[in-house]
């Protein structure tokens, strides 16, 4: 876990430059009349949070009663434990996204960071509408995903084909989630940021650390992945071995659903 949130915790760096984040949830609070409630989707361990409380400055903003839902407790104890002002652990959902009690929101804010790979295609439908219906009218919502040839799509892909022998189910891209939404009669706004994770060649404990994790699977060595069918080829073309590093490829989409009639203070364009 380390090794990979040394490199992915440019993923949230980035998620938190991307917007003006201090504007959105003053503009929030605004709309709520008040301190505004939040809802982190699939919270994993409270690395988006970190990034805004780091990166941004948040000391002018109301109390925002952050809420948190993932299938973990664990996952929603690491996430409560790094909030900090204006941030302040709320309620807690022990659930998937599909499968939260209807009658609990709306909130103002909702987000879902690097949140949404795992959803079976089965539950996309169902975990999209219940995403939208988390939000109330007035409320501003963000998911950040990877897209379809983006290296976290890319790589489980080759997993699956070279390794799992096509058994398993191919993470869901930002393509999925931004079809289904218009699909459902949303009209996202869309931004999207391109960067690469690097990693020197001979930092086997952190590279391995970190292909482990993007495949959720510590069951093989670096060595078996380098020369798993598929993948490893994969691996081979990340591999700058000029500079002796390897450079995996983001691309992932920034997605806003905001209120009629707001303007989006984006920091970056697609």
């Amino acid at each position: 876990m380390e090794a990979f949130y040394a490199l992915a915790r440019l993923d949230y760096q980035l998620l938190a430059a991307a917007l003006d984040w201090p504007a959105v949830l003053s503009a929030s609070a605004e709309r709520a009349g008040g301190a505004p409630s939040l809802l982190d989707v699939a919270c994993g361990s409270g690395k988006f949070p970190a990034a805004l409380q780091r990166d941004t400055d948040l000391s002018g903003l109301p109390t925002i009663r952050y809420d948190l839902l993932d299938p973990s407790a664990f996952s929603i104890t690491e996430a409560a434990a790094v909030l900090q002002a204006p941030f302040a652990a709320g309620e807690r959902f022990q659930t998937t996204l599909e499968e939260l009690d209807e009658d609990a929101g709306p909130w103002d804010v909702v987000w879902a960071t690097h949140a949404l790979y795992a959803l079976e295609p089965a539950n996309l439908a169902d975990a999209v509408a219940r995403f939208r219906s988390a939000a109330g009218p007035e409320s501003f919502s963000f998911i950040a995903q990877g897209a379809t040839d983006g290296h976290y799509l890319r790589i489980y892909e080759a997993f699956l084909a070279g390794v799992r022998e096509g058994e398993g189910t191919q993470y869901v891209a930002s393509d999925d989630l931004i079809a289904e939404l218009r699909r459902q009669g949303a009209e996202p706004q869309v931004r999207r940021i391109a960067y690469d994770h690097v990693i020197e060649a001979t930092d086997t404990i952190v590279l391995e650390g970190y292909l482990q994790r993007c495949l959720f699977d510590d069951s093989l060595s670096l060595r078996q992945l380098l020369v798993a069918p598929v993948l490893g080829a994969y691996l081979e073309s990340q591999l700058d071995a000029a500079a002796g590093v390897y450079r995996f490829h983001q691309e992932v989409d920034c997605i806003v659903l905001a209120p009629e009639g707001v303007t989006v203070p984006w920091t970056v364009a697609s």
